[in-house]
């Protein structure tokens, strides 16, 4: 029984029970080492009768070990990987060396875990006990993570124990963690027993109640002092321990350097590495009679970690080296990642043969997705290499793989180093791409679009048409025209030397990207066009997971609505999902959100932009995250969400600025302004729109696409300022006239019309409205009908005006843009017809999550296939399907599809 922990046993009790009756919690017990964290996980042990239960810990000398806590933990549940997805068991193989390697997506594994526990919690309730997850290697603490952040409906009781003020998985997880103090007096006088009852208060002061430094201080013969008297020398636990130590016999202390510098502590190994140090294990008995050890199950166990810690740290560092030599030597071929890492610890100065093990090592780790351990090991090879080229290389593979784990602000300080000292021309293009690849994501991206055309002069043709098109995207987010321009200059005069497909097809999204955004849209759409031909006539291209985000651009920039396009743009994303690539998937989501918010798909726009949003948030992705939170906020402008659109906008205000994504700048003011107008609020739309044409002129930003000159005229007019209405509208037209592009012309159409008098205004509303035919933008048709269906209406003519405004009135209906179906339904009631009102039972009183799942099983997927897909559990997606047949009134995935069918196909 815990003394004096009751408060913490009944918050673990409520924990279990939650489980038990099929709810997950997750719970951290943080605080300083002796505080007794270890023992609450014990004690929850026992008070987990019936439950599962699966175990691990972090060990310090296992943190560079990639996945080696996750197969402590998942090793008694691998028997129920067959229940788990296809492509998420592989991965999840692979990771825990199960199989061949195969290198996939990091968050895999995390959503492989997460299946794997929720597959195994269905034979009973669970509980999942971690301690010292400060000491997690990084692929177990990434895979452990994402999966606790998900699970919300299973019959799991998840436990971690953390150091107080040491990194961990914890920091910024947002998981609930529960402060551990000292015993109080009254238990700390019970855990001492005989101590004199002054004494214990004395030492209950000076340790505040810490439980193992009550104990391990309560040996060095206080019970002699006075509470007056000062503190001995010996003023902390790790001092006991190494005071301890200090009075064994000189082979005893050698002996436990050598079995400190392992926190396996295996007696077969130990034996070995004993030899060439002159010592034996028989010489750890009187350690383990000081308490300071215990021999056991074939194992060494200090005390507490603690204790290792602290007779490790005070050994000379030539003892310790030589610790770690010796145990380098004694451990069989298998471990050759831990030999690797204790070569490594034994190197005084640069050591090729350390170097090249880790450097195996991390090559190990980088195949099966550990891209934490094995950046870190190819950063320890290369401060080991013994000449600069051998140094640049390593330096080099270690900020690629922490750039392709998400782990940016990592990968900049070793990327930057890694072109100091590279003087070989390939590796110096491949460090300067991944240079401008970092600076794309992380800012300013005018510099790395900088360093991504510098590389492309000196790259092979198709490196450089990539580089080139991702220099095009990023002077696009920057608004660099110019660059743009550059960018597909550059891409077009390689494929004419070098034809191949990928060549071919990046050369011709850079140039058509660039010539639409400088406001040439014929060449534009026609170099798009182009791409996307290449793109659908090749299988090996659509095979490239590095084209996967590609393969929605093409029908974005062309805003056609044909049915090959939302193909494409489906297949990319059926891919994505189908392999767990979570890290392509933030930017890969703001793409085909993109496509369908300018269609008449909102619900799956509104689903993919908040995917998008969690997504990058938790991969670390904040230009992307900008781009999904500027774009949400101008959907919701739409449907009229007015406090989501707010926040959502001003903080891609505050991202966009502070990284130079001048693009979502834009995107977020055009977001205020339209919920303005669509809150009936003219002037201060106005305001909004100055602000957002300042910032295209500030930036040089030439796309029409970009400018909300059309509203800018309705709010003019609204206000009686119709000379200004009137230079804004011929501006506007003449811009989209250059572009040439239907979606352009048809808002400059409509606002022209708007200017007209009765007329001409006929025939330019009929235009408009054959310029939105060939767009699949739903929304924008509407917007033409319900002003053409005001216009007619005022001049008498009410069967035309109803033919509008009801078909206006029924896709503003349709989409969920309720403030705008609202002006339709009174304007419609103006002519003496009355248009329903929506039913509340709708798609828009679901969660973006509950959204998300419906649209999935709408299409006829499983209940697994959709928790592979979204990376959550089965039983957490018949939790949200349940509350979906609630809110929506519906019984059967029938009637569901029927209802987001409504929505989907309006």
């Amino acid at each position: 029984m815990l003394l004096g922990r009751e408060r913490e046993r009944r918050t673990i009790e409520r924990l279990l029970e939650d489980a038990r009756g099929g709810g997950s919690g997750v719970l951290a017990l943080v605080g300083e080492p002796g505080i007794g964290k270890s023992a609450l996980l014990d004690d929850a042990v026992q008070l987990a009768g019936g439950m599962g239960v699966l175990r691990a810990r972090g060990v310090a000398s296992e943190a560079q070990i990639p996945f080696a806590a996750l197969f402590e933990l998942l090793r008694p549940a691998l028997g129920s990987l067959a229940a788990i997805p296809g492509p998420q068991a592989e991965a999840l193989e692979s990771a825990l060396a199960l199989r061949p390697a195969r290198s996939a997506d990091r968050f895999a594994v995390g959503a492989a875990t997460l299946s794997l526990l929720a597959a195994f919690a269905d034979e009973r309730p669970l509980l999942v006990l971690v301690d010292d997850v400060q000491w997690l290697d990084g692929a177990s603490a990434d895979a452990l993570l994402f999966a606790f952040r998900r699970l919300l409906a299973e019959p799991i009781a998840v436990l971690l124990a953390a150091r107080q003020g040491e990194p961990s998985l914890l920091d910024g997880a947002g998981l609930r963690s529960l402060p551990l103090s000292g015993l109080d007096v009254e238990a700390a006088a019970a855990l001492l027993g005989h101590v004199r009852p002054d004494v214990a208060d004395w030492l209950h002061r000076e340790t505040g109640g810490n439980p193992l430094a009550l104990l391990e201080l309560a040996r060095e013969q206080l019970s002699e002092l006075v509470p007056e008297a000062p503190l001995p020398v010996v003023t902390t636990v790790a001092d006991a321990y190494v005071h301890r130590a200090a009075a064994l016999p000189e082979r005893t202390r050698a002996a436990l350097v050598l079995a400190a510098a392992t926190d396996r502590g295996e007696l077969a190994v130990l034996a070995r590495a004993a030899v060439p140090l002159g010592v034996s294990l028989d010489d750890l008995d009187p350690a383990a009679a000081s308490e300071l050890v215990t021999v056991r199950d074939g194992r060494v166990e200090f005390r507490h970690p603690l204790a290792r810690s602290a007779i490790y740290a005070a050994a000379p560092a030539a003892e310790r080296r030589a610790a770690h030599r010796a145990l380098a030597d004694a451990l069989p071929d298998a471990d050759a990642d831990r030999r690797a890492w204790h070569l490594a610890l034994a190197a005084s100065g640069p050591d090729a043969a350390a170097s090249s093990a880790l450097a195996q090592a991390a090559e190990r780790a980088r195949d099966r997705s550990a891209l934490d351990a094995a950046s870190r090991a190819f950063e320890r090879a290369a401060r080991l290499a013994v000449d600069d080229r051998s140094r640049g290389e390593l330096l080099h593979e270690a900020a690629a793989a922490a750039w392709v784990g998400g782990l940016v602000e990592r990968a900049v300080p070793l990327v930057e180093e890694a072109s100091e000292v590279v003087d070989d021309e390939r590796l110096a293009v491949a460090i300067a791409h991944l240079q401008g690849r970092i600076a794309l994501r992380r800012g300013p991206l005018r510099r790395g679009v900088q360093l991504l055309l510098a590389a492309s002069e000196r790259a092979e043709p198709a490196d450089a048409a990539v580089m080139l098109a991702e220099a095009a995207e990023g002077a696009f987010y920057a608004a660099d025209t110019a660059g743009m321009l550059d960018s597909g200059r550059r891409a077009r005069a390689l494929a004419a030397a070098d034809p191949t497909p990928r060549t071919a097809f990046f050369a011709a999204m850079a140039d058509g990207m660039a010539l639409v955004v400088a406001g040439e849209g014929d060449r534009g759409a026609a170099s798009i066009r182009d791409a996307v031909a290449i793109l659908e006539g090749s299988d090996e291209l659509r095979a490239d997971p590095a084209l996967l985000a590609w393969a929605t651009m093409g029908p974005l920039w062309l805003r056609e609505g044909q049915a090959a396009y939302h193909e494409l743009v489906d297949g990319a994303m059926a891919t994505a999902r189908a392999r767990a690539a979570v890290g392509v998937l933030p930017h890969l989501l703001v793409y085909v959100a993109i496509q369908h918010a300018t269609t008449d798909r909102w619900a799956e726009a509104q689903a993919g932009f908040d995917e998008a949003v969690r997504l990058a948030r938790e991969t670390g992705q904040g230009v992307v995250l900008a781009a999904a939170l500027s774009r949400l906020a101008w959907l919701e402008a739409r449907v009229g969400r007015e406090a989501a659109c707010r926040a959502h906008a001003e903080e891609a205000l505050a991202l966009a600025r502070e990284r130079g994504v001048h693009v979502c700048e834009v995107w977020s003011l055009a977001a205020l302004g339209e919920l303005e107008l669509a809150l009936g609020r003219p002037g201060e739309a106005l305001e909004r729109f100055g602000e957002q044409a300042r910032a295209i002129e500030q930036h040089g930003i030439a796309d029409v696409d970009l400018s909300a000159a059309p509203e800018e005229v309705e709010a003019l007019l609204r206000l009686g300022r119709r000379e200004e209405a009137e230079k804004t509208a011929r501006a506007f037209e003449a811009a989209a006239a250059a572009k040439g592009q239907p979606w352009a012309r048809a808002r400059a159409t409509r606002s022209l019309a708007l200017l007209a008098d009765d007329a001409a205004a006929e025939p330019l509303f009929a235009d408009a409205l054959a310029l939105h035919a060939l767009t699949a933008d739903a929304f924008e048709r509407a917007r033409t009908e319900l002003l053409h269906g005001e216009r007619v209406r005022r001049s008498g003519r009410r069967v035309l005006a109803r033919e509008r405004l009801r078909s206006a009135h029924d896709a503003f209906d349709a989409l969920g843009a309720a403030p705008w179906a609202e002006l339709a339904r009174a304007e419609l009631a103006a002519t003496g017809e009355t248009a329903r009102r929506r039913v509340p039972a709708t798609l828009d009183e679901l969660t973006p999550q509950e959204l998300q799942i419906s649209l999935l099983l709408a299409e006829g997927r499983t209940t697994r296939e959709t928790a592979a897909s979204l990376f959550l559990s089965p039983k957490t997606i018949e939790y949200h399907l349940r509350n979906v047949y609630r809110k929506l009134g519906i019984h059967s995935r029938d009637e569901l599809r029927v209802a987001v069918g409504r929505r989907s196909s309006a």
